[in-house]
């Protein structure tokens, strides 16, 4: 049993139903032969990419927090793990 399996099988799915033009039909199911997967995977992996996740979000705010906060310190990005190692010494 491969990992994909069992990670896909560990997460709660919910049962839904759509509707699709003939375009789109013939597109997620083309794109499902093609990979060996089915066609509800081609979807899943479709929305995944559109709607944004809890990860994205985080590294959303971690982005635009860069440069937000000052230190004083002139040497940061050149000395920057001796400073976390003296912030972690205590």
């Amino acid at each position: 049993m491969s990992c994909a399996y069992i990670a896909a099988y560990s997460v709660r799915m919910h049962r839904t139903q759509i509707q699709l033009d003939d375009g789109q039909w013939r597109a997620v199911n083309r794109v499902a032969g093609q990979r060996g997967v089915s066609a509800a995977q081609v979807i899943r992996e479709a929305l995944d990419r559109v709607l944004p996740g809890e990860d994205d979000q985080r590294r959303e705010r971690a982005v635009a927090s860069i440069g937000g906060f000052r230190s004083g310190r002139a040497d940061v990005s050149v000395r920057h793990d001796d400073h976390l190692a003296d912030a972690f010494a205590g």
